[in-house]
């Protein structure tokens, strides 16, 4: 089983608990209009790995993953289950911790893809989950993609007591309306397998990317966020968890 890789990145500190492997996985649906990784869409465009090629990597500096361990990303991981499956039973064989960094775009109600995902979940250590948007209009216009089946993911996730990050990336006039920002907290406060909430500013850094490859930047002219601003973001979100779990 090959999966599509786009990149590998040997010291990743953002991708989960402790120090990380990241695996960078080939293919996405969404079209956000802030990516900064459009390289990633299409999944013939990877190089094909095999899943002990990335632990062999992993085993080498094996010393350096005591607290960390394994996070695929993308692109949207999702897209790759078979190959997530093979990889993360392999990486189980060394009891190394899994993480799966996701849009969670791909979930579907189907019995198949059900039994894929519980296969995959039962390996899995931690899920990270990029919730773009609440609102289901502001999510499509600024995905292309509806949220329906991401929030689904969201419980399903709960129901298998799968531990879980949210994320959520501020983007000026897009995603920093605090009445969104405080539904998005009223629905990540239903979750009781939540143990993180990672809120990120918008920044500028796939423009170059864009220019490369002889695309037009969606937010030309959107200033990059600063911290402060995505720390008062993140008040809005904390206050809807409150308001929730106060009830």
């Amino acid at each position: 089983m090959k999966g599509y890789i786009h990149s590998e990145e040997s010291f990743g500190t953002v991708d989960g608990p402790g120090l990380r492997y990241v695996v960078f996985l080939q293919g996405c649906p969404m079209r956000c209009l802030y990516c900064h990784n459009p390289d990633t869409w299409k999944m013939q465009d990877g190089k094909q790995v095999e899943p002990s090629e990335i632990i062999d990597r992993f085993l080498k500096n094996q010393s350096f993953y005591k607290n960390g361990g394994i996070t695929v990303t993308g692109g949207e991981p999702l897209l790759q289950i078979d190959f997530l499956i093979s990889l993360f039973t392999l990486a189980k064989q060394f009891d190394i911790h899994t993480c799966i960094d996701t849009s969670g775009i791909t979930y579907q109600d189907s019995d198949n893809y059900r039994s894929k995902l519980d296969e995959l979940l039962t390996i899995t250590d931690l899920v990270m989950l990029d919730i773009k948007h609440i609102h289901p209009d502001k999510h499509l216009h600024l995905t292309k993609q509806k949220n329906e089946n991401i929030l689904k993911f969201a419980k399903y996730l709960e129901s298998k007591k799968v531990p879980l990050w949210i994320r959520h990336v501020v983007v000026p006039s897009i995603t920093d309306d605090p009445n969104d920002l405080m539904d998005l907290g009223r629905f990540i406060g239903t979750l009781s397998n939540l143990k993180a909430l990672d809120v990120l500013p918008y920044h500028t850094m796939g423009v170059n990317k864009y220019k490369e490859l002889g695309l037009t930047y969606p937010l030309e002219g959107v200033e990059a966020l600063s911290k402060e601003k995505a720390m008062e973001a993140r008040k809005y979100i904390l206050q809807g968890i409150k308001e929730i779990r106060s009830k």
